[in-house]
């Protein structure tokens, strides 16, 4: 036996994409831009969890559960608008009057909330405390506590609308029994027309083919929990969840599990055999908890649809940017020189050329900070007189006193100009010989690039190699996944068939993205190649 064919579900024939499809647009005849709500209100049911439809009056709320009831073979209905001044015999039944003569508090449920599978119950969060923890424990286990007996009941799904949020932290835990929330609101200006030249309402028909049991829908569960998640669903449900709380988006950690729960069913009865990414497509109608959070948490997971959890960009671009500096600082990264004898190389005062491996010497005098220097050949002072000794006493000349020298030249005969405006002014303070210098100071060290250990740029280059191969391999899947995402989207049974293209665009930005990072790899690895090498082992360069 295949694996498909052990995770067929039970049932007449087991349910089927098709069956699915099919009973979709059944559900969704005559509605006008309404596919979305009508697609996972019937997810949500096949999943065993509640819908809110949130939004103002006039929007097909309620015409959208009484059309869920006709999927279902079990197709008990029932249907309330609730007030604060609403009672529970509104929702539960009156109390038995035979069962109070016999000393038994009783309600009589028949055509009530706790016998149908399929409910309504318009202004929600109108629910009041007495009502409210029936309720609660009615969407959560099913069950219903009439007198002295807890009773399951057939609840496949509850429909729940409001025109507003709830206030008040008493309908906190009945806000979070709904999994899937909408926002259904008029229709678009593209449609109108479309909406008001549509015929009357009328009575949708379901095959009885096409309708669920609940036999089938407890298998379908069964079934879809044992779906693994892939890889990346995980990554991204992680991440999700911390952005979320960054964000300031409450998501309790029950809700996560309902949410897993519901990406198995959806990726089952598409008939695949693991959550995929498309599947995340409805974390966007999971896990606000105000309306303008759908398109927050939505323009999340689009920018992270072509993402791999070992390999993502942001992920890739942490680890380029850690190879970089530690390129970078290697390049910058300087060594004293050494002689053929491995002995410490400094430099002369003479001239930076000029090397010794003596550590002391003769070094720059300076004078309140200032570097002195020997005044020129054949010099005069501001006076005229030429001067014979350069070193001025031993006290030098700054920069300074120098412009005011005057400096024999010879353009045809001889004159005399001030330093200041000699034109070889420049090159002369550039000249480490006409320094004043004294004797028994510190050498400058002759510094050169660090030369790197062989095997270090092997091992560096190796790595490189390694994430430039990870690359390359995620760009084919990158690839496969770009050429099939319009497809796999079109012929998915949840996800709106609109997303196709912007998912693709997501999807090509990040391939561009990746190839970017993928050539600064290759320019880091060009660039480790490229240090300095310890002499002696340039036989071993990789």
């Amino acid at each position: 036996m295949t694996i498909e064919e052990e995770r067929k579900p039970s049932g007449r024939n087991g349910i089927t994409p098709e069956q699915l499809r099919l009973l979709q647009q059944r559900l969704g005849q005559g509605l006008v831009e309404r596919e979305t709500p009508v697609k996972l209100a019937l997810l949500a049911a096949l999943a065993g969890e509640h819908v809110l439809l949130l939004g103002p009056p006039g929007t097909a709320k309620s015409m959208l559960a009484q059309r869920l009831r006709s999927a279902f073979l079990q197709n008990g209905y029932f249907e309330r608008l609730l007030t604060r001044f609403s009672v529970p015999e509104e929702l539960f039944g009156p109390l038995s009057i035979k069962g109070l003569q016999e000393d038994r508090y009783e309600r009589l449920t028949d055509k009530y909330l706790p016998t149908a599978s399929v409910a309504f119950l318009d202004e929600i969060f109108k629910a009041n405390s007495a009502i409210l923890n029936s309720l609660l424990t009615l969407l959560n286990e099913r069950k219903f506590d009439n007198g002295n007996q807890r009773i399951t009941t057939p609840l496949i799904s509850l429909v729940g609308a409001s025109n507003e949020l709830p206030e008040g932290e008493e309908l906190d835990a009945l806000y979070d029994r709904f999994l899937v929330r909408l926002h259904v609101g008029p229709v678009s200006n593209d449609a109108f027309s479309q909406l008001i030249t549509a015929g009357p309402d009328a009575e949708v028909s379901v095959p009885e083919e096409l309708r669920l049991d609940v036999n089938e829908l407890a298998a379908v569960r069964k079934d879809a929990s044992q779906l693994p998640l892939k890889e990346d669903v995980l990554a991204i449900l992680s991440e999700l969840r911390d952005w979320c709380v960054v964000e300031g988006i409450p998501v309790s950690d029950r809700r996560w599990r309902k949410v897993v729960k519901l990406l198995q069913v959806s990726a089952y009865t598409c008939g695949r055999l693991e959550v995929g990414i498309w599947d995340c497509w409805l974390l966007q109608h999971c896990l606000w908890a105000k309306p303008e959070e759908r398109e927050r948490i939505q323009a999340w997971y689009e920018e992270r649809v072509g993402a791999a959890k070992a390999l993502d960009p942001k992920h890739l671009t942490n680890k380029v940017i850690a190879f970089e500096a530690t390129l970078h600082h290697d390049r910058e990264s300087r060594s004293q020189q050494r002689d053929d004898k491995d002995r410490l190389l400094y430099y002369e005062a003479t001239g930076k050329k000029s090397q010794t491996t003596q550590a002391k010497g003769k070094v720059p005098m300076y004078r309140k900070g200032e570097k002195l220097y020997l005044a020129p050949a054949n010099a005069s002072n501001e006076r005229g007189y030429r001067i014979d000794d350069r070193t001025n006493g031993g006290r030098g000349y700054t920069k300074k006193e120098l412009e005011v020298l005057q400096v024999q030249v010879h353009s045809g005969y001889y004159r005399h100009v001030h330093f200041k405006d000699w034109e070889k002014a420049a090159d002369y303070l550039k000249k480490d010989n006409n320094l004043l210098l004294e004797q028994d100071g510190d050498l400058k060290p002759a510094m050169e690039p660090t030369r790197h250990k062989p095997e270090y740029i092997r091992a560096q280059v190796k790595k490189l190699d390694r994430s430039i191969q990870d690359v390359k391999v995620y760009l084919g899947r990158l690839e496969d996944h770009i050429a099939s995402a319009k497809k796999d989207i079109d012929d998915h049974l949840w996800v709106d068939s609109s997303f196709g293209d912007p998912a693709t665009v997501s999807l090509l930005r990040t391939m561009e993205d990746v190839l970017a990072l993928q050539k600064r790899l290759e320019q880091v690895r060009e660039g480790f190649l490229a240090l300095p090498q310890e002499r002696g082992d340039d036989e071993a360069k990789p």
